[in-house]
């Protein structure tokens, strides 16, 4: 199919409808011929009066009309004192407002851009500005052209214009020179470039392929790619013949460059039983710092409290509970040393054990603080203790500095204010967060982790629970005696029989655990929809919206999360000629369907129901979208109490959430879960994941499709091998290299 041409136009920028300041997504007006023209597209930082050469194609907004889209644009100096005086006075050079504007055109006319720009101290004849103002506006003007020359020398490589801002913002008027002598400074950590791109770059400058700054620019990627498969560190002997082959270089040059990073800082060497590991800096200090601030903790831990088994006594007395052995071994853990890892499968009395501890520290005037990985698993935390719970994330107070990169105010020099701090659902949380949260925490201070061992790891890197449990330093009680309330649920016994390796009773049909044989993709696919629309809502009452969730082994395929959601979103949020609808990277959002965010996203505004408001979203946060506002080009998703605002281009941190990844799902629970049976690659299909994904149902549980599949994940005990460093530094069995 031949592409589209693009058609050209040019004119002068008469209003600046919207801008989304962080991306340059912008709507305009141009003068096109005495005819204005909406146009729509990443047009960053362009004021009125600028003329516009620009490139694309017309679209037809169903809502607004005929639009054109912007696909590239170059843009030209306001030639003229009426096109100067319409420029300096829309805002675009930070310091001049319209009277000011004003006056500067009126004194040099057609040289005021020269003046500003390379004369400065003339200003100075201008009442109000003083030689300090003038270099100052002189500044802010260099500062927009030098942001805009930066935009356009990389046009030409594919970088965007937002992405080029970033670039402006890292290496300044400096940065054509930066990028020339070393594209491979385009992979820096805070311009979310990455290395493929700017091998492209440095393709185009005809740079060799065994380029110095190229190998160690690729092994460098190697090492932070693998972070995404859960690794704080590689083993140099694997490190090496991966990037070598990436880079298509031979493996000794590959070492040799391995060496000027370790050389430099860029990597940093550890030796655990004789084998060298290669991290980057920061999961380095990460691991470096929770294994000492762990070993600190243990040495001088929390006053003991005096008096357990009386506290103990009173609470099941209050309760009318008997607490078994192991739970009463949890809580003397937690009180007389200070640190304490409770884990358990379901039904074995974590939540009781938990309530038993925090009661009896509130009891003796302790200020208790709870926290969870996301926002539904604080949700659960706080119902399931009637104490308030927050994100991490919202304990730390996140917030951004200068190059808008997020940090927590709450550190070593402003520490949480609490006695005790429980955490929840620590298999998920991943070593960067885990290391955040021991540097806010005060000295002194007791820490309750609680979590599941047998669940899938974090998404993030690292491997806390599992190093921190492998010690055998931190005292550690795991709760398995499944209580009697607990046998009559058959999601609960089926999920013990998974840990232990044995099939899960699939023809019991008077429980919570269902299984529906299915024999192909397609009725599989057609039984879930059914489930979903029809047959649960109308046994159970329950909602396709909040209480049921479709969970997936992964994301293709007939039965993956993209198709099944298609699916159900035909039946449960089907086409209306009062929802708007849109499309985004191929996934079409309608009012209405349910929604969830995919990565962290600290910059998103949203407001409570009671007026009160903040920023920051985050990955598995979910919601309903409940209104597109094309001329806007904005998007509110309620979630839970918060209304949320994403522009189009932040929507693209959005999917459908009928149907997810069972990863996705960690840390929540839902009254129903529905899941796909049917063979998949191995990798997906084991036995941590099943037990993590039965362990999300609250109420229900159905399986759909071939009991052979069950069979295959739970015999598939393979766990995914993280390389971390933790264990190694808490056990002192790390050599740290010269």
């Amino acid at each position: 199919m031949q592409e589209e041409a693009l058609l050209e136009m040019t004119g002068s920028v008469e209003q600046v409808i919207f801008r989304n300041e962080k991306n340059g997504y912008s709507i305009l007006e141009l003068s096109v011929s005495g005819e204005l023209v909406t146009l729509v597209g990443t047009i960053p930082m362009v004021s009125v009066g600028e003329e516009l050469h620009v490139m694309g194609n017309w679209v037809n907004n169903p809502t607004y009309g005929t639009q054109f889209k912007v696909e590239a644009f170059e843009r030209s100096i306001p030639a003229n004192s009426a096109a100067m005086l319409k420029y300096l006075s829309s805002g675009a050079v930070k310091g001049i407002g319209p009277g000011t504007a004003a006056k500067i055109v009126e004194m040099f006319g057609e040289n005021t851009l020269q003046v500003l720009e390379n004369e400065p101290e003339r200003l100075c004849v201008i009442k109000g500005i003083t030689r300090a103002k003038a270099q100052k506006l002189s500044n802010e003007f260099q500062k927009v052209h030098g942001i805009r020359e930066i935009m356009l020398y990389l046009s030409s490589f594919g970088i965007t214009p937002e992405e080029a801002v970033r670039v402006w913002k890292l290496f300044g008027p400096q940065s054509v020179d930066r990028i020339q002598e070393d594209p491979y400074c385009l992979c820096d950590d805070a311009l979310d470039i990455g290395f493929q791109r700017a091998d492209e770059v440095a393709a185009a400058l005809e740079r060799p392929q065994d380029d110095s700054c190229r190998i160690r620019a690729g092994i460098v990627y190697v090492l932070k790619h693998n972070t995404g498969n859960g690794h704080t560190c590689l083993p140099a002997d694997k490190l090496v013949p991966l990037s070598a082959r990436m880079l298509g270089v031979e493996p000794s040059l590959a070492a040799e460059n391995l060496e000027a990073l370790k050389a430099e800082g860029s990597v940093i060497l550890a030796v655990f039983s004789n084998r060298e590991y290669i991290f980057t800096p920061k999961l380095y200090r990460s691991e470096v710092y929770v294994a000492g601030r762990i070993n600190m903790m243990m040495h001088y831990p929390a006053q003991p409290i005096i008096g357990i088994e009386n506290y103990i006594t009173g609470i099941e007395q209050e309760f009318q509970i008997t607490y078994a052995e192991r739970q009463k071994q949890a809580i003397r853990e937690a009180l007389s040393r200070g640190m304490l890892i409770l884990t358990g499968g379901p039904g074995t009395g974590k939540t009781t054990t938990l309530n038993a501890i925090i009661r009896i520290l509130e009891q003796k005037g302790e200020k208790v603080l709870l926290a969870a990985p996301t926002g539904r698993a604080a949700k659960r935390m706080s119902e399931l203790t009637g104490e308030e719970a927050k994100t991490i994330h919202r304990l730390l107070e996140v917030e951004w500095n200068e190059n808008d990169v997020p940090v927590f105010a709450k550190n070593e020099k402003n520490l949480l204010d609490c006695d005790a701090l429980v955490i929840d659902e620590l298999s998920m949380v991943d070593i960067t967060v885990f290391d955040a949260v021991l540097r806010a925490l005060p000295l002194g201070c007791r820490l309750i982790l609680v979590g599941d061992c047998d669940q899938l790891p974090s998404v993030g890197a690292g491997n806390v629970l599992g190093d921190l449990i492998a010690t055998n330093l931190l005292p550690v009680v795991q709760l398995n005696q499944i209580f009697r309330q607990s046998m009559q649920s058959l999601i609960v016994t089926n999920a013990h029989r998974i840990v232990s390796g044995q099939m899960p009773e699939l023809n019991v049909h008077s429980s919570d655990f269902f299984f529906l044989t299915r024999r192909d993709p397609s009725e599989i696919a057609s039984t879930i929809v059914e489930l979903c629309d029809q047959r649960l809502p109308a046994t159970y009452g329950f909602s396709p919206m909040t209480d049921i969730q479709v969970l997936c082994p992964g994301r293709k395929g007939e039965l993956g999360t993209a198709e099944i959601n298609r699916r159900l979103q035909a039946v449960l949020n089907p086409p209306d000629k009062k929802k708007n609808e849109i499309t985004i990277n191929g996934t079409l959002f309608r009012e209405g369907d349910k929604v969830m965010q995919i990565k962290n996203d600290y910059n998103l505004a949203w407001t409570k129901f009671d007026g009160t408001g903040g920023e920051g979203v985050f990955n598995g946060d979910m919601g309903i979208l409940c209104g597109i506002d094309r001329r806007a080009s904005t998007m509110t998703v309620q979630m839970e109490d918060r209304i949320v605002l994403y522009d189009l281009e932040s929507a693209s941190e959005l999917e459908l959430a009928y149907a997810m990844t069972v990863h996705k799902s960690q840390g929540n629970e839902f009254a129903a879960v529905v899941m796909p049976m049917y063979p998949g690659p191995p990798q997906l299909y084991f036995r941590n994941l099943l037990y993590t994904a039965i362990t999300r149902a609250k109420s229900l549980l159905i399986l759909v499709g071939l009991p052979k599949t069950v069979q295959t994940m739970v015999e598939n005990d393979k766990k995914t091998r993280r390389y971390t460093g933790l264990y190694y530094f808490l056990t002192g069995g790390a050599e740290l290299a010269d």
